[in-house]
C-alpha cells in the first residue's frame, strides 16, 4: 500500500546514470583513438559510433536533471488501496 511519503523519500538515478555515461564516454573516446592509432578502422568506427550514442544519452540525462523535479503528490494526498491485481471488482 502507498504510504504517501514516496515523493519525499524517492531518489532519482539520473546523477548515477550521468556519471556512468561520463565513464563510458571516456572509454569510448580512448578506444576510438587507440584503435585509430593501431590501424584498426572497423573498431575505431564502432567506438566512434558508441561515443556518439553515449554523448546523446548524457545530453538527455543532463536535460532531465536541469528540468528539475516534476509534480508528485505530497503527504496531503491520502494513500490508496491496491486494485487487487486486475481482479474484477
Amino acid at each position: 500500500m502507498r504510504t504517501g511519503s514516496e515523493p519525499l523519500t524517492a531518489r532519482s538515478p539520473l546523477r548515477m546514470r550521468f556519471w556512468f555515461g561520463v565513464w563510458g564516454l571516456i572509454w569510448a573516446v580512448a578506444g576510438t583513438v587507440a584503435f585509430a592509432y593501431a590501424g584498426r578502422p572497423g573498431w575505431a568506427i564502432a567506438c566512434g559510433v558508441l561515443t556518439v550514442i553515449i554523448t546523446v544519452d548524457v545530453a538527455m540525462v543532463l536535460r532531465h536533471i536541469h528540468q528539475g523535479p516534476h509534480y508528485q503528490p505530497g503527504p496531503d494526498v491520502p494513500p490508496y488501496e491496491p486494485d487487487g491485481g486486475g481482479k474484477g471488482g
